[in-house]
């Protein structure tokens, strides 16, 4: 039975679990910090992992490890993938990188348009069909471009992730349903990484990349720093 470790970095929350087969062995949820409302990905992912190999019967029960490629945040997915790599390379493990936004349809139902939060008033998409192929390839929208292009697919559609809850209004106006806030269907869940990477290829190390989408804040913040090139 192939069990799979897999985790996922790229949104506020952490998620980590261990399938056998399609059995959830184990798994764990960490929410951002109360406080401060940051994600705990530095300090709570390695012990989140041993945690739930505690449960599942340690590494030597592991055959594979899956992890979160995002898009997301950028250090959340900086962490994960460098852990997944780490552990992977450790352990002499195959490693599969899943898209985090494939993840997050797999706990729709029918097509589904996932969504994840970008910042800077931007949403990172893509849409999925019911047996999860993918219709709309990733890309990053404001939630008029995502709106106006939801509009013109017509109804039927099921919106989940944090960037559906925090676009509600434009994508309802549309037709799209988005479920309440504090569904869980609006976090991308650790089994659904597993449960994709245990049917996946196994990449080379230096293969699995995070998937960004767009330059980094701090190349924009350099770049607006050093303020126009000079042209004499």
């Amino acid at each position: 039975m192939n069990r799979v470790l897999g985790f996922d970095t790229s949104t506020g929350h952490l998620t980590v679990a261990l399938l056998a087969g399609d059995e959830v062995v184990a798994q764990s949820e960490i929410a951002p910090d109360e406080v401060t409302g940051r994600p705990r990905h530095a300090r709570e992912l390695l012990p989140a992992i041993e945690t739930v190999l505690s449960t599942g019967g340690g590494w030597d029960a592991v055959e594979r490890i899956g992890v979160g490629l995002g898009p997301g945040t950028f250090t959340g997915l900086r962490i994960g993938i460098s852990t997944a790599r780490a552990l992977a390379q450790s352990r002499d493990l195959p490693l599969v990188g899943v898209s985090s936004l494939r993840a997050l349809a797999s706990g729709g139902d029918g097509e589904t348009l996932a969504v994840i939060d970008a910042k800077r008033n931007e949403a990172f998409a893509a849409l999925y069909g019911a047996e999860g192929e993918e219709l709309w390839e990733p890309s990053v929208n404001t939630p008029e471009s995502l709106a106006s292009r939801v509009a013109e697919r017509g109804g039927g559609l099921l919106a989940i992730g944090d960037g559906s809850v925090r676009f509600r209004a434009e994508l309802e106006a549309t037709g799209i349903d988005v479920p309440p806030d504090g569904d869980a269907r609006h976090r991308v869940a650790a089994r659904h990484i597993c449960r994709l990477a245990a049917v996946a290829r196994a990449g080379e190390l230096e293969e699995i990349k995070p998937t960004y989408l767009r330059r980094p804040d701090a190349e924009l913040w350099r770049e607006r720093d050093r303020g126009p090139k000079s042209t004499t």
